[in-house]
């Protein structure tokens, strides 16, 4: 079932379409920082685009929309993601990879191109489905971990299986160009924001790092070690770049027991 937005899973854990955040009091059409609430760790977007991170910051700052709460218009410059999908796409049939997603036009660099977007579900239901899951079978369950400043982890959940939008037709690469920022609109469930890494052309096939990691940074030993020991299990990438991890990425905490 295609649906554009994240829905609630099957276990009810969590419900993305939930309103809790309060929204900023700007009257003007557009907001700034840093006089909006929304932008008090400064501005997301430019001209629709990303903003890059500042060099040297060494972490992503978290990145915050305007919401159905605030009083600011729908032209505000910092709704993007919430807009949706503004982009020809076209589903294909790859050599190797089953299904993929193109571009059919030009997309400029920092631009949003789609959401990865599914059932939003608990740890629990999301171990469950992954271990239920045979070596033959797609697994479109992404987990998304962000690491704040006080130790602590937030994880997400989105298996867009059953009921999810064109971003579950992505391919992996080793040398992506789109990379996934969480992004936060009504709620501190996000959104798995995918823009545009680099200037893409019309045509190309549209991919991002399956890992997290992005423009291919190194494996560390101890991930190294877990893929020696996972390699019975773990899939072949077939991204034919010049840095190919030869596997697709391997996440192995969902198969063991807390």
């Amino acid at each position: 079932q295609y649906s554009p937005d994240n829905v609630a899973g099957a276990d009810g854990h969590v419900d993305p379409t939930e309103i809790t955040f309060p929204g900023c009091s700007c009257l003007t059409s557009s907001c700034v920082a840093p006089a909006c609430s929304c932008l008090c760790r400064g501005e997301n977007y430019s001209a629709l685009r990303l903003r890059p991170a500042e060099e040297g910051q060494g972490y992503s700052r978290p990145l915050f929309e305007c919401n159905a709460m605030c009083r600011c218009s729908e032209s505000c410059q910092n709704r993007v993601v919430q807009r949706g999908l503004q982009l020809r796409l076209e589903v294909f049939k790859t050599e190797k990879k089953g299904w993929g997603l193109r571009t059919l036009e030009p997309i400029a660099k920092g631009r949003f191109v789609c959401e990865y977007a599914g059932e939003v579900l608990g740890f629990r239901e999301a171990r469950r489905r992954i271990q239920a899951q045979r070596v033959q079978d797609s697994n479109y369950v992404i987990v998304v971990r962000e690491h704040l400043h006080n130790g602590q982890t937030l994880e997400t959940f989105v298996d867009p299986t059953y009921t999810g939008n064109v971003g579950r037709f992505l391919n992996h690469s080793c040398e992506p160009n789109l990379v996934m920022v969480p992004v936060r609109v009504d709620s501190m469930v996000p959104k798995l924001a995918l823009f545009a890494a680099t200037d893409i052309s019309a045509g190309e096939e549209l991919s991002y790092d399956y890992s997290g990691r992005f423009q291919n940074l190194p494996i560390t030993n101890q991930e190294q070690k877990s893929s020696e020991e996972d390699n019975g299990l773990r899939k072949p990438c077939y991204c034919d770049s010049h840095t190919c991890a030869s596997f697709l990425p391997w996440d192995s905490s969902l198969f063991s027991t807390p």
